[in-house]
């Protein structure tokens, strides 16, 4: 058959639909880009916050226009761990559900399309498929999942419930899929995990993140190394050590921190406090001058008050953060969070984060004038219609963070690395020409 997947949501998606790719080619059916030729589609959906479930629910019905052509249609992801019950009912159109545990199952699933509606879904905490890389000339940067699930039990989210308790990735087996990866052409390798600072704990007992990044940085061919998902309170003096000593390892570190207050912290049923966020990455700018900090946050969570956000807002102001993003509070079923008190108005919530970003837009203007005239290595990601090339810096992951634009002296395509004078600054671009 020939199957048509379309994904959605974080990283950890991504990856699980290379996943089931692989799954699907070693069962012998093939992949296509176009729902249109497709045999089945799969819609891998989201269904962490309400934006992200309505963004799912819609793609499905989109794909379920291709019905009347004959087509099957199976949904996986979050949404589908989480709600698959309820959508069996109420969505007729799907002939399968798939939970995030199941991939494995796809191909006996396929043999059965045909037969009844299913739901695969089975809730089991599985080890971590080995994952077949695919050499199709798009592995230049490339996400390798360490782990899945989490042991935190944050307030606010339903993750834990959906994909488990956390269950890292073998040693061996996360070298061996970053050396199929770095054959296939990958040079950017984005480590990616719930919490990828607990790596390793459940297996070894200790936290293994610096030793598998010294393995990591061993591979020929790996030439940027990013982590992200990074727990402030296990962010170790080793761990810093390490991806000071090594140019492989960028600095760039990915911190979802989600609130400065202490009070609002302790309602989330997080481990950090101010102070601990505070010393940590005064520690990191000591250590690592030219770190860059990526944070996420969250704003009118039930019970913030004027005097929690502001403490917030003064907090981004201070601590100046390379990039941000923010988050209205998102009510969620099934959460200690969703069952609080003094849930803050929608309204009062999307204007604290608005607040946050219009101040993180002067913040991220200031730091990209900083490297006017600078000159940074850049990775293509797109050759633009003009014949201008968009890619990104060291400090810049892909989708979420800031691009360069640039002129070249000669022709490249996606994934070459190329040295860039840096002549203009935006909001959150950069404009140069190659050297």
């Amino acid at each position: 058959m020939k199957i048509y997947i379309d994904t959605l949501g974080c990283p950890k998606n991504f990856y699980d639909s290379r996943t089931a790719a692989g799954i699907l080619e070693d069962s012998g059916h093939t992949l296509t880009t176009e729902p249109s030729e497709a045999d089945v589609i799969m819609v891998n959906t989201c269904g962490f916050i309400n934006d992200a479930k309505k963004e799912s629910i819609d793609r499905i019905f989109e794909m379920a226009d291709y019905k009347q052509y004959g087509k099957k249609l199976i949904v996986s992801g979050c949404l589908s761990q989480r709600y698959s019950s309820e959508l069996f009912d109420e969505m007729p159109e799907v002939d399968a559900f798939l939970g995030v545990n199941d991939y494995e199952t796809l191909p006996a699933l396929l043999d059965s399309l045909d037969e009844r509606k299913i739901i695969a879904n089975s809730c089991t905490e599985t080890e971590l498929p080995e994952v077949k890389v695919r050499a199709d000339g798009s592995m230049y940067s490339a996400t390798l999942k360490i782990a899945e699930g989490c042991n935190n039990r944050c307030a606010y989210c339903i993750i834990p419930f959906i994909r488990g308790n956390y269950r890292s990735k073998r040693q061996e087996a996360v070298i061996a899929e970053a050396k199929a990866l770095a054959e296939a052409g990958c040079r950017e390798l984005i480590l990616i995990a719930q919490d990828t600072t607990y790596y390793g704990y459940d297996l070894y007992g200790e936290y293994r993140l610096p030793q598998l990044l010294k393995q990591l940085c061993q591979i020929d061919g790996i030439r940027w190394i990013r982590l992200m998902y990074c727990y402030e309170d296990r962010i170790t003096d080793e761990l810093i050590q390490t991806i000071r000593e090594d140019d492989k390892i960028c600095n760039y570190l990915d911190i979802p921190i989600q609130h400065a207050s202490d009070n609002i912290l302790k309602a989330m049923k997080r481990r950090s406090t101010n102070r601990s966020i505070t010393d940590k990455i005064a520690k990191l700018k000591e250590r690592i001058p030219d770190i860059h900090i990526r944070t996420t946050l969250i704003t009118g969570f039930p019970g913030e008050t004027e005097e929690d956000f502001d403490t917030l807002y003064d907090f981004v102001a201070e601590q100046r953060f390379a990039r941000l993003g923010v988050f209205a509070y998102s009510q969620e079923e099934g959460t200690v969070a969703g069952q609080m008190p003094n849930q803050i108005d929608e309204e009062i919530k999307t204007e604290r984060a608005d607040s946050i970003m219009r101040l993180q837009m002067e913040i991220s203007l200031e730091k990209n004038r900083s490297k006017i005239d600078t000159v940074q290595e850049v990775i293509v990601d797109e050759i633009d219609e003009d014949g201008s090339y968009i890619g990104r810096t060291r400090y810049d992951a892909p989708e979420i963070d800031n691009a360069v634009i640039f002129t070249g002296k000669q022709e490249h395509k996606p994934g070459d690395m190329v040295m860039v004078h840096i002549d203009d600054a935006f909001d959150y671009d950069l404009a140069g020409t190659e050297v």
